[in-house]
Formats: C-alpha cells, sequence, structure tokens
C-alpha cells in the first residue's frame, strides 16, 4: 500500500526557537531547562546545562526538537516542557500524525535536511522549508507499527553504543591498578628521562626540494593520522623522499609516533604504530620514539601518554598560543617516565591485546545495527509500501 504524503504544517505545529536575554540565563535551577541547539542534545533526549528564568519560546513534552542551525537536521525528542532557543525549532504533532513516527522520518530526512541548510551563509532552514516537508501518513495504527520496529533497533543500537562507551573506562582503570597513581607514584618506581631507553627521531619536511637527486614515492604519516590513543588510517597520503630518508625514517610495529603540538589537552598524543603500511614513513611534526622492549614495552609508554602525570609535563614545558601548545625534541627526549618491572608491563599488554579484541567485537557489532537501522528506515520511508 502506498502512504498519503502531505506537507508537514497539514498535520504539525513548527514553533521557531528565539533566544532569551543571556541576564534569565542561570545554572541553579530557576525557570525552565534552556536548549540553545545541538550541543545540548543527547542520543534521544536533551541534556539539561543551563535555566532560563524568563523564556520567550516554550516547547512541550511530547515535542519533537530539531536543529535548524549548523548542523541542520539532528533531533531529540522533548522530555518535559522547556525553552528554546534560536538553534532549534518545536515540531508539535497533531492527532493524525504520532510523535515517535515523526522523529524516525526526521531522523531519515537529515541528510536531505542538512543539504537544504547549505543555501544559508551560517546553515541553517527557516519555518517554511519545515512546513513545506513532504511526510508519508499511513493510518495511526501503521505509523505505530513502523515507529515501534524502529524502536527496538535503535535500542538495539543505543544498548550497542553504550557497551562501546562504557569499555573505553576499562585500560585507564587497569592502568591505575597496576601502576598507580603517577603522580603520587605510592610503587616508588623510579623514573628515568625518554631517551634513556628510546631511540627519538623527526620526519621529513612536506615541499622539501630535492633537484635533480633520485626520490622515491612512499606512504606518509601526517599529524591528522594521530589521535590520543589510535591511529586515523583511513587516508594516508604519498610523498616523495630520498631513498636514504626512506630506510632510516621506516616505521616498524611497536614504534609509538607522537605529535610536537595540538590541543592543550591532546598535547603529547600519541599511538603505537601496527606495521600495516609497507615502507611508511612520517612528516616531521611526528616523533617515532622507538623504545627498548627489554624496559619499556610500547603498550605501556602509549597509556602512560594518556596519564595525568605524562600530560602535565607536556603542559609545563610546551610553548603555548592561544588555542595551541607544542613540545621540541628536547622537551621530549627529556620527558621523565616511570619504569615498572617488566614482567607487570607485560600483564598490562595482555589486557590490552584482549580488550583490543573485544573492542572490534563490540565496533563490528555497533556497526551491524547502524546498518540494520538504517535498512528499517528506508524500508519505511523510501519503498512503497
Amino acid at each position: 500500500m502506498t502512504s498519503q504524503a502531505v506537507q508537514l504544517v497539514e498535520v504539525c505545529d513548527v514553533v521557531m526557537g528565539q533566544s532569551p536575554p543571556s541576564s534569565t540565563y542561570n545554572d541553579s535551577g530557576d525557570g525552565l531547562p534552556f536548549f540553545q541547539g545541538k550541543v545540548d542534545f543527547g542520543d534521544r533526549y536533551p541534556r539539561t546545562r543551563v535555566f532560563c528564568s524568563k523564556p520567550v519560546r516554550i516547547a512541550e513534552q511530547g515535542d519533537i526538537l530539531i536543529s535548524v542551525r549548523a548542523p541542520v537536521g539532528p533531533t531529540n525528542l522533548v522530555r518535559e516542557k522547556c525553552c528554546i532557543g534560536r538553534g532549534l525549532a518545536a515540531l508539535r504533532p497533531r492527532k493524525r500524525l504520532r510523535n515517535d513516527y515523526l522523529l524516525y522520518f526526521l531522523r531519515h530526512r537529515e541528510p536531505q535536511l542538512a543539504y537544504l541548510g547549505q543555501g544559508s551563509t551560517f546553515g541553517a532552514i527557516n519555518r517554511e522549508v519545515l512546513e513545506e516537508l513532504n511526510i508519508p501518513l499511513p493510518p495511526e495504527h501503521e505509523q505505530h507499527r513502523i515507529a515501534d520496529k524502529l524502536e527496538w533497533v535503535d535500542r538495539l543500537r543505543r544498548t550497542r553504543r553504550y557497551a562501546v562507551e562504557l569499555s573505553d573506562i576499562f585500560l585507564p582503570a587497569a592502568f591505575l591498578e597496576l601502576f598507580g597513581d603517577l603522580r603520587q607514584n605510592h610503587h616508588h618506581w623510579p623514573f628515568v628521562e625518554l631517551e634513556t631507553h628510546a631511540e627519538i627521531v623527526s620526519g621529513v619536511a612536506k615541499g622539501q626540494k630535492y633537484g635533480d637527486r633520485e626520490t622515491v614515492e612512499v606512504p606518509y604519516l601526517r599529524v591528522a593520522n594521530v589521535q590520543d590513543g589510535y591511529l586515523d588510517l583511513s587516508e594516508i597520503k604519498i610523498i616523495r623522499a630520498l631513498p636514504a630518508d626512506v630506510e632510516s625514517l621506516r616505521l616498524k610495529a611497536g614504534d609509538v609516533v607522537m605529535t610536537e603540538g595540538g590541543d592543550f589537552d591532546k598535547l603529547g598524543r600519541g599511538a603505537i604504530w601496527p606495521g600495516s603500511i609497507v615502507n611508511c614513513i612520517h612528516q616531521n611534526h611526528i616523533f617515532r620514539v622507538r623504545l627498548d622492549k627489554a624496559i619499556l614495552l610500547p603498550t605501556f609508554f602509549a597509556a602512560f601518554l594518556r596519564s595525568a602525570v605524562s600530560k602535565d609535563y607536556f603542559l609545563r614545558c610546551s610553548k603555548q598560543t592561544t588555542n595551541l601548545a607544542s613540545i621540541n625534541m628536547t622537551q621530549l627526549r627529556a620527558t621523565p617516565v616511570p619504569l615498572p618491572p617488566l614482567v607487570r608491563q607485560q600483564h598490562f599488554a595482555k589486557l590490552v591485546t584482549r580488550h583490543e579484541h573485544s573492542r572490534a567485537n563490540q565496533r563490528e557489532a555497533l556497526r551491524q545495527t547502524d546498518h540494520l537501522f538504517q535498512t528499517v528506515l528506508h524500508q519505511a520511508f523510501d519503498l512503497n509500501r
């Protein structure tokens, strides 16, 4: 059966948000929860950060909130009466339209709405765009069936996403259990400068001129590839370099690669190179740390880089601007690193291996449920039923 399509304005009231005076904002609970845009959204319901004592535009329980300013399209369901700013609109279904059905329809149409918002200088849509949106309107019992099916898949997806998020705390907790709070160092581990047990080198400069000298093309690691605790290898670029540089800078499995700069909270970020790309080298804004594995294991050192004592050191000695900070080779070589017994580091390495295997399974399960959710959305709103 093919559903009748109607414009949203025929079955839904649209309330465009309007920001009240900033003097009415508070965090003491005076007035209504105040949501300003996507920044306040959770997976399904918004999170209250600010209240407003004199709301201008109000959304009611059961309304759908939609972000109308960059990013355009994300949605949340209103759990309680609230105030909305100009980054949001509240959609209030009438009798013929179920709010859960509308929520999933809008999530299906999110890419289309984001595209429509590109016509604005700041990325936004207005009331007219929302009201003229065509929505298939099957009988209410059919809307109920569709929404229930989507809610079941969505709940499974949220559960698996939560499992992935929950597993993020395992390794920091295991590190603390095995090595203690390194700021207090109750185990009295000796600290040594990193260069004592590591070879540290910088990489090749992009755009370097070689004249008539023979060069080769090789893959190389950029700052964008090195994140805080993991590598993003989704895009690896090619660079020309001297064969001698390739030989000396070629990454080996177990090397720890670190960036020289970044946001304050990610300064000194690094991760272990898995050896998955042959002949890969690194640029000069990345340090390669090759450890003496009889003394320091890469899994321990990579986890240490995410510890408070490591981040505190890098911030203290870094060169800082308004938004960014950087460290140099001398400061990295002097990094104070604890030396717990190798057997304890090996135990931690085994935990890391098991955890990464579990995480891979969790991510694959989440990928499958994400795909299932998109498939059911497609079946519900793209195909003739």
